[in-house]
């Protein structure tokens, strides 16, 4: 949670030098040429990787770093956390999980979280890209069921391979939207390239070879209330490292928001949840 956390503060020092699609491309293409040698091919898994790929690298990781373009980094990692009430609704749709009126009264409060931190006046300018952010909460939502469908696999074998997919896409939709690419990676600082280093080797191998085993293992509301301390971090990081400023309608919609996702996610696990944990 706490790489995570610095994360945002962290990339937004590489969207200084490095536009989205690129820095995003540079960051998979990182992953892959580090794990490729010394990870087996996911023969059988391919297809859900791709999937994944598509879902993370081009979608999940695009919107949210487009985001944070003209987003705080406080804000968008609070934003990011509405991918909890989102996978309830997922959930509830998918596998017709009863939300009941505790996760109701949850969701409600989350989004209006949000929505106090998009009226604030210094948010309303970039509005349209915490819009962005919501999204993309929603697509890690529906990657978390993706991850869950692949089942059991290395993760560093699924970081690299996923890149691997990942990378190119990126790549095009970078040639497509965006230009000066070349200056952009001859100009590029050490602070650039060291927001890549720390994307692709913390966040990307490190966390989520930790968390991939956590997700498949232990029950949804076991593992996710973790990650409510993401957003502190996130707070803390742009306050502390980017200086931000800390508004009283970030503390209030912030507070509202980890509330929410609080009383979705921290309740009784069912039974057979809980069975399944102890085995």
């Amino acid at each position: 949670m706490v790489i995570w956390g610095l994360n945002f503060a962290v990339a937004k020092y590489g969207l200084r030098e490095f536009s989205p699609m690129l820095l995003m491309s540079l960051r998979f293409a990182m992953v892959a040429v580090m794990l490729l040698p010394f990870v087996a091919v996911p023969w059988g898994r391919m297809k859900e990787i791709l999937v994944l790929s598509v879902l993370l690298g081009g979608l999940h990781f695009p919107l949210m770093f487009t985001g944070l373009t003209r987003v705080d980094a406080a804000a968008a990692s609070i934003a990011i956390q509405l991918q909890v009430p989102f996978s309830s609704i997922l959930a509830a749709i998918l596998y017709k999980d009863k939300l009941g009126w505790r996760r109701g009264l949850g969701m409600a409060i989350s989004f209006g979280g949000v929505i106090v931190i998009a009226g604030e006046p210094r948010a309303l300018d970039g509005s349209w890209y915490l819009g962005l952010v919501v999204v993309a909460a929603l697509i890690f939502s529906i990657v978390n069921i993706q991850i869950r469908r692949i089942g059991s696999i290395n993760g560093f074998s699924l970081n690299a391979w996923m890149s691997v997919m990942a990378a190119p896409q990126l790549i095009a939709v970078s040639l497509l939207m965006e230009t000066g690419q070349i200056e952009q990676i001859r100009a590029a600082s050490w602070l650039g390239w060291g927001s890549i280093a720390y994307m692709a080797i913390m966040v990307t191998i490190v966390s989520y070879a930790l968390w991939y085993p956590l997700v498949r293992r232990y029950p949804v509301n076991q593992t996710m209330p973790w990650t409510l301390l993401v957003p502190v971090f996130g707070v803390l990081s742009g306050v502390l490292l980017l200086g931000e400023p800390l508004t009283p309608a970030m503390v209030v919609g912030g507070s509202l928001t980890l509330v929410g996702v609080a009383v979705i996610m921290i309740r009784k696990a069912p039974k057979q949840n809980q069975n399944q944990s102890a085995t």
